[in-house]
């Protein structure tokens, strides 16, 4: 995944700020979509989850922290990063935010060069192969800014999908995808595709990292999904 496949939900009521940090997010490279209010943000998130949200503190319908809350208690949103905007400077403030589980939290007026290093961090820490780092696992080394993979001294030859199913499971080595998950971040959210078509292609997977006698690192879970490890 590149910078440009990155998505990034702007939630700020205040339409000049607003548009003054969607501006520079696009210049990195994101694709930024932009909510007014906190109720418009849940909204946007359940219908497509963002890879990062970017969260005023102050806002009308619904207040950051309660979206940060909702979005933190949520199986399915709480390993999107959130990180908090705020012109309340008190440290038991910025205490409260984090609590509630923003991963960040940036006090106004902001220097936009530092909350674009924040978002690449943040990024990074979510997800990796977006910053071309080489994820590791036991003798399986994933190099995203060449698409090479290898296992111990052999370089594997896998399909785009297959690539693509390794590096979500490398990112979060333990945690268990269910079909849907991996539907959603190999294939994408706007294309229709069997949940039996993971059970495929990660067949294909198992086949192509066990080939040369290697073991088994991907787990299935019995009515759930996969993970590795």
């Amino acid at each position: 995944m590149s910078v440009t496949d990155m998505q990034v939900l702007l939630v700020e009521d205040e339409p000049a700020q607003r548009e003054v940090l969607a501006y520079n997010l696009e210049a990195e490279g994101y694709t930024v979509r932009r909510a007014e209010n906190g109720e418009e943000a849940m909204t946007m998130i359940e219908e497509e989850r963002p890879d990062l949200i970017i969260l005023d503190w102050m806002m009308p319908l619904l207040s950051g922290i309660e979206v940060c809350r909702r979005v933190k208690t949520r199986a399915e949103t709480k390993a999107i990063p959130v990180i908090m905007l705020s012109a309340r400077s008190e440290e038991v403030d910025a205490v409260r935010g984090l609590d509630t589980g923003a991963d960040d939290y940036v006090i106004k007026p902001y220097n936009l060069r530092e909350l674009m290093a924040r978002v690449r961090t943040q990024l990074r820490r979510a997800r990796p192969t977006a910053a071309g780092e080489v994820l590791e696992y036991e003798d399986i080394a994933l190099n995203a800014e060449t698409h090479r993979v290898m296992r111990g001294q052999t370089e594997l030859k896998l399909g785009p999908t297959e690539y693509r199913l390794l590096a979500t499971l490398m990112e979060k080595p333990g945690r268990v995808f269910s079909r849907d998950q991996l539907l959603d971040q190999v294939w994408g959210r706007d294309i229709y595709v069997d949940t039996r078509t993971v059970d495929v292609h990660i067949a294909r997977l198992r086949k192509a990292l066990t080939g040369q006698g290697g073991a088994d690192h991907i787990r299935t879970v019995r009515g759930t999904g996969y993970a590795l490890g």
